[in-house]
């Protein structure tokens, strides 16, 4: 097998030299032998594992554990442990699915609220009790007020009175924070509720205005999804290429 030095593999997989003793300290790749001099000694499998693991963590997703999932996998392929990091990647594409189906449920859920579909009720209520009747932390509502994503009336004594309006802007933005969208791509999409008649969610959400200087990756979540399941296809084919890799050891 083919063996290669520190700055040839960088060279090869498009990193620097230090990514690549990173990727041995946290365990992505075998560790590898060393000369009479010290120096590292890369093999085919290194290499292989290393472009594997840029196809893994392509796509920033990190809800639900998706990120430590592909992290797990990379591990179990430095081991050499093919049947994990099958199954896996299995189980990541099964997430992948779930969280893809929760996203646009809310943002479903969403369009039925602005369209007013939804029930409305003569109610309110201080925040303690909102923070109840919506399922979510007082610090939750005394976040999202200071994020500007809600502003309040108050009755004559000064408490914070939540209105039947309030409360529905509320749940959608606790739908949509369970979703994992950012609180600016919350705050857009409430921007837009408030100053246009006609509203498409999806492109709102998932498509933040160029001069905006900070895009979470929340803002393009779904987009994001559908990225990371396509990319396990090239996944399932990296892990069959690096079991012919492997095998060469023992040729």
């Amino acid at each position: 097998m083919k063996t290669y030095k520190t700055s040839e593999v960088a060279k090869l997989v498009g990193f620097h030299p230090n990514t690549i003793r990173r990727y041995e300290e946290w365990e992505l790749i075998p560790k590898p032998q060393r000369a009479k001099n010290g120096y590292r000694i890369y093999n085919e499998y290194h290499v292989e594992l290393i472009r594997t693991a840029k196809v893994a963590f392509q796509v920033e997703v990190l809800q639900s554990g998706l990120r430590a999932m592909m992290r797990e996998l990379i591990k179990a392929l430095a081991k050499y442990e093919f049947a994990s990091a099958t199954a896996l990647l299995h189980d990541y594409g099964l997430a992948i699915d779930q969280e893809i189906d929760e996203a646009n449920e809310a943002i479903h859920i969403v369009e039925d609220m602005i369209k007013g579909t939804t029930e409305e009720e003569d109610i309110s209520l201080k925040r303690s009790e909102a923070a109840e009747y919506l399922g979510v932390t007082t610090d939750a509502l005394r976040n999202w007020e200071l994020n500007g994503l809600l502003s309040l009336k108050r009755s004559e004594n000064g408490y914070r009175i939540y209105a039947a309006d309030d409360l529905k802007r509320l749940k959608i933005i606790r739908i949509l924070r369970a979703a994992k969208y950012s609180l600016e791509a919350i705050l857009r999409l409430l921007h837009s509720i408030d100053h246009q008649e006609e509203h498409e969610v999806r492109a709102i959400l998932n498509n933040p205005e160029p001069s905006e200087d900070i895009i979470s990756v929340c803002d393009m979540l779904i987009l994001s999804l559908e990225k990371a399941k396509m990319n396990t296809a090239e996944l399932a084919k990296c892990i069959n290429n690096l079991k012919k890799v492997a095998a060469k050891r023992f040729v």
